[in-house]
């Protein structure tokens, strides 16, 4: 998954990285360092623990040795390849052995240089042997291969992590660079949509007498103009939170109002608009549900076709807007109420009106549903 990030997602992308892969290479070498250090021990303890019993066991054959009158060769014990050994008088004079260096006797178990050495007592003087002394030699390549192994196994968890940070990351910032790039979409739409009527407006007023048809078009111009912002200030400005100061109102008058109030449209596209209205009282703020029922209507009259039908009904307490339009893929109408969505880019809109209708719905405890079908229409049912 490539993501193109512009400077301040570059950014707050690297901080993300710099300081989840920085506390993760610390934890994971804190780890790490324990480890090797009780592995180490673990080890001393395990060579300790051979080198005691060599020597319990070479204690052994010298007291037999002696006890039994038999015959005892030390030189064989010179022929051990991972030891090296020596034998002492009481005076810690070495009878015999391989090990060069001066002993400290007070010491039964110590480490000199790289080995560990140990010192015994146990043969108590049988043969002329006091003090038996081991040196090992195969601590230093164990210690070795630990900390090729810990480096192997850490780098290989650290570089798991690493690819995980930056699969989070993407995971994190994708959402971002979509939001980012539908508002960018929203701004390039809305000035297109703005930019529209603005026009027809300009154009309109080029003449000092003005035509009917030219009077039409700056109505119908200055209603779109008048209705953007009125969506942009509910969905941007307004704060939704605050109580509406909702009362009864009779449905059937404001949509007659409603419908009247887009006549100029309704009329530039020939649309045939059946009104099927009951009387119906309830409690809403007058300004959303204006809102409600016009995003609801302008979408009917939008994206109808030329001589097309609208039919609004209003009864027991449900109204449905029908239009013969291009309707909508069955595969997009779970998304029609995202913001800043369109199902389809041949007409104008910058995607935000259902999402106004949806956020009065849930406001309202209103609900709402879907039916259509390409190229046959779109019906919306409001539950009230």
């Amino acid at each position: 998954m490539v993501i193109n990030l512009i400077s301040g997602e570059k950014k707050a992308l690297l901080r993300f990285l710099f300081l989840y892969l920085g506390s993760s290479f610390i934890l994971i070498l804190i780890i790490a360092f324990f480890y090797y250090e009780n592995e180490k021990k673990l080890y001393a303890d395990l060579i300790k623990s051979n080198m005691n019993y060599e020597v319990s066991l070479l204690s052994s054959k010298i007291i037999y040795a002696h006890m039994t009158n038999s015959d005892f060769d030390p030189s064989l014990l010179l022929k051990n390849k991972k030891y090296k050994m020596a034998l002492y008088n009481v005076n810690k004079e070495k009878i015999l052995g391989n090990l060069v260096h001066k002993i400290d006797f007070d010491l039964s178990f110590r480490k000199h240089g790289n080995n560990y050495v140990l010192t015994d007592d146990s043969a108590l003087g049988h043969l002329g042997v006091y003090y038996i002394t081991l040196e090992e030699h195969s601590y230093t390549n164990k210690v070795e291969h630990l900390q090729i192994e810990i480096f192997i196994f850490f780098s290989s968890i650290y570089f798991f992590v690493t690819l995980l940070a930056f699969y989070l990351a993407k995971l994190f910032i994708a959402p971002i660079k979509e939001e980012r790039i539908k508002l960018n979409n929203f701004i390039k739409d809305s000035t297109h949509e703005l930019n529209t009527p603005l026009t027809a407006i300009v154009m309109s007023i080029q003449n000092d007498n003005l035509s009917t048809k030219q009077i039409q078009r700056i109505r119908i111009s200055a209603k779109r103009i008048s209705d953007i912002y009125k969506d942009l200030r509910y969905l941007f400005l307004e704060n939704n939170d605050e109580k509406k100061d909702s009362i009864d109102l009779d449905l059937s008058i404001l949509i007659k109002e409603q419908v009247e109030s887009l006549a100029p449209q309704i009329k530039q596209k020939k649309i045939n608009v059946i009104l099927d209205l009951e009387s119906t009282l309830y409690k809403i703020k007058q300004e959303d549900f204006e809102r409600l029922f016009l995003n609801l209507l302008n979408n009917a009259i939008k994206y109808n076709k030329i001589e097309g039908k609208i039919s609004v009904i209003l009864k027991n307490n449900t109204l449905s807007i029908e239009d013969s339009g291009i309707g909508i893929n069955k595969d997009k109408i779970k998304d029609i109420f995202k913001r800043y969505y369109r199902a389809t880019s041949e007409q104008g809109g910058f995607g935000i009106g259902l999402s106004i209708v949806e956020r009065i719905c849930e406001e309202y405890s209103i609900n709402i549903q879907v039916k259509s079908e390409e190229k046959i229409g779109t019906i919306f049912t409001l539950k009230l």
